[in-house]
């Protein structure tokens, strides 16, 4: 596979200077550069990239675009020629299209969400450096997320018409981006209509996740933490700084991670994520949830959905 990670998400916010605040401050992000169009690039402490998050001024909250770093510049070529013959029209946008990114492919994938795949972005390094690094710098800021982990999307999804672009865009990143299926949940009465999807690229549970909505959306992007002990501090700090909330620390029984789910000025929901879960692998059999066993494959302490969860996104 050649889809190394999330290299970086695209979002809009409604008043930059309080998203800036929130991702360095609560977040524990580092802002790297600004556009002159007003965008804000960020990165947190233990990438190595430019940039993992950009921030855009607008009067609508959501997500523009998802990227993917792939391995080698070779690798576009290969996945132009795989993406046109899925149907999907593709664009190759020079270096430099994104800010301090080499050429790039920009397509939308069946659920409408724009993604591009590139090889190349700048390098800026660590905040401990690569010799005789310390564990972790001393001027971490809120959380002090390590990396940015993933994203969840909203896809369009109604049975009874029979649409679900959570299948279609399963399959696309499977057969054409070579992602492989770590988890899924099935729903019908038969058991057979998948209605969300966790992938990996890695060796993690999930670099990117689906799940069935009336629209597509961004329902959150996820920052990496070491432990359930740093959960907990986390709630806290987001509690000093009157973060909202919308879900306190709790264990997901899919993907077995730690987590919380808050939310950004403009309404983004964001998640503190916790806990390697299992060593994710493509030949690992594919961990099933059942329509009755929802509850607890998403709040496992509970075993209870709680309703902005599944019903507010951008």
């Amino acid at each position: 596979m050649s889809v190394m990670r999330l290299g970086h998400i695209n979002v809009r916010v409604l008043d930059i200077e309080e998203a800036v605040d929130h991702y360095v401050n609560v977040n524990g992000m580092i802002q790297t550069h600004v556009d002159p169009l007003g965008n804000v690039y960020l990165k947190c402490w233990d990438e190595w990239d430019k940039y993992s998050v950009v921030l855009s001024p607008s009067d609508q909250a959501g997500m523009n675009h998802i990227a993917y770093k792939v391995k080698s510049d070779a690798d576009l070529d290969m996945y132009k020629t795989r993406i046109t013959e899925a149907g999907i029209d593709v664009e190759e946008v020079p270096a430099g299209t994104l800010e301090f990114v080499g050429r790039a492919l920009k397509f939308k994938v069946p659920s409408e969400h724009e993604m591009y795949l590139y090889a190349e972005k700048e390098y800026v390094g660590t905040s401990v450096g690569t010799t005789n690094p310390d564990p972790w710098p001393d001027d971490l800021k809120g959380v002090g997320a390590h990396w940015v982990d993933h994203a969840l999307l909203m896809c369009p999804f109604d049975p009874e018409t029979g649409v679900n672009t959570v299948a279609e865009v399963t399959s696309f990143m499977v057969d054409v981006l070579d992602f492989y299926l770590v988890e899924q949940v099935m729903v019908g009465p038969d058991g057979d209509i998948q209605l969300a999807t966790w992938l990996s690229c890695s060796n993690t549970p999930h670099d990117i996740a689906f799940v069935g909505g009336p629209v597509s959306g961004l329902h959150h992007l996820a920052y990496f933490l070491d432990s359930w002990n740093d959960v907990l501090k986390a709630a806290d700090i987001m509690s000093k700084k009157r973060v909202k909330i919308d879900v306190t620390p709790q264990r997901h029984g899919i993907t077995r991670g730690y987590t919380i789910y808050y939310f950004d000025p403009s309404g983004n929901r964001n998640e503190t994520f916790a806990g390697l879960g299992y060593l994710a692998q493509p030949d690992r059999p594919v961990t099933t949830w059942t329509e009755d066993q929802l509850g607890a494959g998403i709040f496992y302490h509970t075993r209870e959905l709680v309703e902005s969860f599944t019903t507010v996104y951008t």
